[in-house]
């Protein structure tokens, strides 16, 4: 299913930009301390990398509707009342989405030749990934409230290897 797919290389995307940033942070610690240099532009690099994994992430949280949130409320009501809640906040979320995601692009398009400090790195391109993960997190929570409005809620895949439950054994 394209659903799964699309899914599933979101979330390999924000991973990867994870794992970059873990990585050049790492690796500039270990020179720092072994050789006492510093990758250039290391710094930017992460908060680059940061911004294009946050996007991402926000994506799928986005879609699955797992943000940090309290409950309180949607908890204490019937099921169709959650349902009307959820499309409130999806609908919230979505008139806040979409327009980030318009600005994050004229940022794009308003870069020009800007770049990196040390290395000089044009900027255009992580600002350009990062805008297309908000994109991406824009249509997600549009597919969202589809699927809210028919009844359909999209449910993160279960991962029962992180749970525990209450009285289990440690």
């Amino acid at each position: 299913m394209w659903a799964r797919r699309l899914l599933a290389a979101v979330e390999a995307t924000a991973a990867f930009f994870l794992l970059l940033i873990a990585l050049l942070t790492a690796g500039n610690v270990l020179l720092r301390d072994l050789l006492q240099i510093t990758i250039p532009d290391w710094y930017d690099g992460s908060r680059m990398l940061q911004g294009i994994a946050l996007f991402w992430g926000l994506a799928l949280a986005t879609y699955y509707g797992s943000h940090i949130c309290v409950d309180i409320v949607w908890e204490n009501l019937k099921p169709a009342g959650r349902r009307v809640l959820d499309v409130i906040a999806t609908t919230c979320t979505l008139a806040l989405m979409a327009p980030m995601a318009w600005m994050i692009w004229q940022k794009v398009f308003s870069t020009g030749t800007q770049g990196t400090n040390d290395l000089r790195l044009p900027l255009v391109w992580p600002y350009a990934l990062a805008a297309l993960g908000a994109t991406v997190a824009a249509v997600l929570c549009l597919v969202r409230l589809l699927l809210l409005a028919g009844d359909r809620a999209p449910t993160p895949p279960l991962d029962t290897s992180a749970e525990i439950e209450v009285g289990d054994e440690p």
